[in-house]
């Protein structure tokens, strides 16, 4: 009995260090750009607030989130981007993520980080298939850093 509660108290600590661990990294390294709680700059900087999750949607959204520069580019480890990713998706939209959700593994992201070279282009695409998932695509200016 002891040995499971100490087991139990380990995974939730580790589950606590990765949760506390993402919001860092998004406060160091997103948070500047896109405000600390998500809602972006409209007409300048994408809203993840509602939105994010709805590139989980269409196809290709979800290599998208991978290769924005700003994810793609920054000197986090392929690892800690899963984790920021996934926790940025359960934070900032979670009504949004379908049922079928995978979270995002270090393989997956070490697979699909490469920069997008023409970020307005893929994210207009992506938006043109928001239409068939209920409604228009999210109010984003030209930001070419985020989603």
């Amino acid at each position: 009995m002891k040995r499971v509660l100490l087991a139990v108290a380990a995974a939730g600590l580790l589950i606590t260090t990765a949760h506390a661990d993402s919001r860092q990294d998004y406060i160091l390294h997103c948070r500047g750009c896109h405000g600390p709680d998500g809602a972006g700059a409209a007409g300048a900087v994408p809203s993840f607030r509602g939105e994010m999750a709805r590139f989980l949607q269409v196809e290709g959204g979800r290599e998208y989130l991978v290769r924005v520069p700003g994810t793609a580019q920054s000197e986090l480890s392929d690892a800690r981007i899963a984790s920021l990713l996934n926790w940025m998706l359960y934070e900032f939209s979670p009504a949004q993520i379908p049922p079928d959700f995978r979270p995002y593994t270090e393989e997956e992201v070490a697979r699909l980080r490469r920069p997008l070279v023409d970020v307005a282009a893929m994210r207009a695409r992506l938006f043109a298939q928001f239409d068939g998932v209920g409604g228009q695509g999210p109010g984003v200016g030209a930001s070419s850093t985020g989603p």
